[in-house]
């Protein structure tokens, strides 16, 4: 199969959704002609014209505010916010509003926007455009949130998204754009809530989100060497989760390790770690569930204090290690 990176495959996702429906749309801050701060949208306005992709002033709020107001009209708008962490001037418009349209209307609209943002460290770009805010949104009911750690899931991920009556919030971490990997060319979907198996293994469930599902894999390849087998458990949509692979994961392992970038107070891995330990998955825990988040600090600019901030592969190799060996 041919292989794209994370990026063209979200550019060929967009494509695909645009040329089947002419409801979709794109827009947001140098998504035109200068093809978004990543390129995700390069060439899609000399493909599809400037009433379809189209740059918007520098307001996140007006972002969002006419993504909901282009969906309650019958589109299936895409925003694209610049860096993930600009996200929060668009909150009322997110929390108050899209998240609550449908239910305070009784389901007789809905709200079918995409809202796309990069996230996450490791591009040197400091406190204010590296921040992982996916548990704001996981926080709001009515809000689906999805966390593609791969070029194929990307895509279908993306083409589901769009699809999906409800508005998402689709989280790109910004050093995946480059990685490359298999995407078939059709117009596929993958299922939002369904959680992967992206490695089997017997000794320790290593459940990572995003760019650490790449790093789990790399530490399982490492600890593989040593006789240890991870298994590696890719969420996927933070919200509403497929928790059942999740929890059958742990009830042949016996150990928990739960990895992401975010800070560990309020972060995700503690909402899994309490279904662990709320299922009768906890019955089968043979050590105590571990986490290995960021810091509860501000990304820093230097690049050594930047990688020191957040888990990297040799911290997921010598946790899993130790859960592995007894040594907790």
């Amino acid at each position: 199969m041919r292989e794209l990176t994370y990026a063209e495959a979200l550019r060929e996702g967009l494509r695909q959704a645009m040329s089947a429906d002419e409801r979709v749309f794109v827009m947001g801050e140098d998504i035109g002609v200068y093809g978004g701060a990543f390129g995700v949208t390069s060439g899609l306005l000399q493909e599809f014209g400037d009433m379809r992709v189209f740059d918007t002033p520098i307001s996140e709020a007006v972002i969002a505010g006419a993504c909901i107001g282009a969906a309650l009209s019958g589109m299936r708008p895409v925003g694209e916010i610049q860096f993930m962490d600009f996200v929060t001037l668009s909150m009322e418009q997110l929390v108050l509003q899209a998240a609550k349209i449908r239910y305070m209307f009784g389901g007789k609209t809905s709200v079918p926007m995409v809202l796309r943002m990069p996230g996450g460290s490791g591009t040197g770009a400091a406190a204010q455009h590296s921040e992982s805010l996916e548990n704001w949104f996981v926080h709001v009911p009515g809000l689906k949130v999805v966390m593609p750690s791969n070029p194929y899931d990307a895509k279908g991920l993306l083409l589901a998204a769009i699809d999906d009556p409800n508005p998402v919030i689709f989280i790109e971490h910004k050093l995946l754009y480059k990685t490359k990997g298999p995407v078939p060319e059709d117009m596929y979907r993958v299922p939002l809530s369904s959680t992967r198996i992206a490695r089997e293994g017997r000794h320790v469930t290593v459940v990572a989100t995003s760019i650490m599902v790449n790093r789990a894999l790399e530490a399982a390849t490492t600890l593989a060497a040593e006789g240890i087998e991870l298994e590696v458990v890719d969420p996927r949509t933070l919200t509403p989760l497929d928790e059942e692979p999740i929890l059958a994961s742990v009830r042949k392992t016996g150990k928990a390790l739960i990895v992401h970038e975010a800070p560990g107070t309020g972060g995700y891995g503690g909402e899994l770690a309490a279904r662990i330990a709320g299922s009768d998955a906890f019955d089968y825990l043979e050590a105590p569930i571990r986490r290995l988040t960021g810091l509860d600090t501000p990304i820093p600019y230097n690049r050594n204090l930047e990688r020191a901030a957040v888990p990297q592969v040799d911290d997921i190799t010598r946790e899993a290690r130790k859960l592995a060996r007894g040594e907790y």
